[in-house]
Formats: structure tokens, sequence, C-alpha cells
């Protein structure tokens, strides 16, 4: 198809094209999906990318093999998609079944559950997010580091740190480290934290 600036004959193109080309690319998609539905969305996903790229689409004797190879990818993405959700399925399953009793069954640990989630409401965004990627999230130190974007020897000292300040706002007899602030609002001796 060639360029032209012309909306309307950009649209009667792209509906002749989808018109002539819809059952043939469903089809191949049908093929390689395991659902009706999967196809359906292969198939809008390739006619979508079309539409987007009507301007640079081939000649008509090449189009049906240039929906192909879109749709093709497209099916790719669609089961590196869910292998990444069955993947993340059986780590929240696995996380669920060794995840603290205070967790799974809050009712039983009344008080206990109470103090805790005060204390983590009282700590920074930063420990508090790194207890719980620790803790719920189950993520091993190292991945931690990926993502906060440091060495896994930075993301171990925070996050020992992170549970110095937890385990201080749960024991009383602890000076509080959320009361002492710095002149940024952080906990004393948070500089330290950063690498």
């Amino acid at each position: 198809m060639a360029s032209d600036p012309d909306p309307d004959l950009d649209e009667r193109r792209f509906r002749a094209l989808f018109a002539d080309h819809f059952d043939r690319v469903w089809r191949f998609s049908r093929r390689r999906c395991e659902s009706a539905a999967d196809a359906d969305e292969v198939a809008a996903e390739t006619f979508a990318i079309a539409w987007r790229r009507r301007r640079e689409l081939p000649s008509d004797d090449e189009l049906h093999l240039w929906l192909y190879g879109v749709a093709r990818r497209v099916v790719a993405n669609q089961r590196r998609g869910a292998g990444r959700r069955e993947r993340l399925l059986l780590r929240l399953h696995d996380a669920a079944a060794t995840a603290p009793a205070a967790i799974l069954a809050p009712d039983e640990h009344g008080p206990d559950r109470d103090r805790l989630a005060v204390a983590l409401g009282r700590l920074d965004d930063d420990d508090r997010e790194l207890l719980v990627l620790r803790a719920w999230d189950g993520l091993p130190v190292h991945e931690i580091a990926v993502l906060l974007g440091c060495t896994p020897n930075a993301a171990s000292i925070r996050l020992h740190r992170a549970r110095r300040r937890l385990a201080s706002l749960l024991d009383p007899e602890v000076k509080d480290p959320v009361a002492s602030r710095t002149s940024n609002g952080r906990p004393t001796g948070w500089e330290e934290d950063t690498p």
C-alpha cells in the first residue's frame, strides 16, 4: 500500500485489506492457539498492528505473508505472557504456602498482628517495601537487588537495617528510631543505607 495522506482513503483501503485477509489470518492463528478466543485476540492484535503501520505495508502480493509474520509474533508474545502468568501463579501459591501464619490467619494473631501492622505503618516506605519484598513476596536478596538497582550486598545491608528498625518499633524497650529523624525526614542512620 502506498502512502496516502487522505484518511478516508486509508480507511477504505484498510477495510478492503481486512475483508480480504481476516479469515486467512484467523485460521492461521487458530491453528497455533489453544482456543478460538485466543485466535480472536491474535487476529485483532494483528490487524491493530496493520492499522498502525498502514502506510508501511508491503505490496498486495506480499501482504498475506507480512500479516502471517505479525500473527506469528503475536502468538509468540501471547505464549510468553501465558508462561509468565503461570510462573507468577506458582510463585504466589508457593509464597502463600510458606507465608507467616500472621499473614495467612490474621484473626488468630490479633494483638501481635495489630502491633506488626502499626510498626510497619510507622516505617519509612523504603524499609516497608524491602520487608514486604522479602517476607511476603519471598524474593531472595539478589532479586531484591535487581529491583532496587543495587548490589546484593547493598540490598542485604538495607534489609538488615530495615529489620533492625522494625524490631526496635516492636520492642518498647528500644529507642524509637522513627522519632529521631534527620533533616530530610528519614530515620537517623538512613544516610548509611544508600550506596
